[in-house]
């Protein structure tokens, strides 16, 4: 089983990349809603230690967000909670598709967890600035300080390209972000077969 690991910045289209390979794709942001959303272990233990913040019966993103603008070392208090619950989902994902030929994992943080190892395709997602932050404003939730936490909690983007196999610029144009998608998935499978 070959692994992809999307990097790049945060709205850059990481997980609009990923779906394009026409692969499984592990999205650790839609397993942590999940999670957020039904796993009870965790709603208790972030309960506990930020009692005040958690009023309702599931934890909301609203109230996370609270959680970190109150003090930026919270974040990560609540990942640690969280990001042992996620590998155990990426681990169960490996052996559901162990017969696929590639899967893709859609991980914000692959780097700074080091999720990965040198077996893994590191695929850079490159996008334009002002294209990206046009992208944030729309989101729901969209705040700029928890943004600006995230990025200050995660490897440079410097980093994360030159440790990358591949570069892949998204313009948001579907076409040539495919067209692009199938040369570097040749590229990979032929490599592969080779070696």
């Amino acid at each position: 089983m070959i692994k992809i690991g999307i990097l790049g910045d945060i709205g850059s289209g990481k997980s609009f990349v990923a779906k394009q390979f026409g692969y499984p794709v592990f999205n650790a942001d839609r397993e942590v809603s999940d999670i957020y959303r039904n796993d009870k272990s965790c709603y208790k233990k972030i309960k506990k230690k930020f009692p005040k913040f958690i009023t309702s019966q599931s934890l909301k993103k609203d109230e996370l967000g609270s959680i970190v603008k109150a003090n930026k070392k919270n974040l990560k208090k609540i990942s640690e909670i969280v990001h042992p619950i996620v590998r155990q989902r990426m681990q169960f994902f490996f052996k559901k598709n162990k017969r696929k030929k590639m899967v893709v994992l859609d991980i914000p943080l692959l780097v700074e967890n080091k999720l990965f190892d040198k077996n893994f395709y590191l695929i850079y997602v490159q996008s334009n600035k002002i294209e990206i932050n046009k992208r944030l404003k729309k989101r729901p939730f969209y705040n700029k300080k928890i943004i600006d936490s995230l990025r200050k909690s995660q490897r440079s983007l410097a980093y994360k390209k030159r440790i990358s196999n591949y570069i892949i610029k998204n313009n948001f144009k579907l076409l040539s972000l495919k067209k692009n998608i199938k040369i570097i998935k040749r590229k990979i499978l032929d490599e592969r077969n080779s070696s």
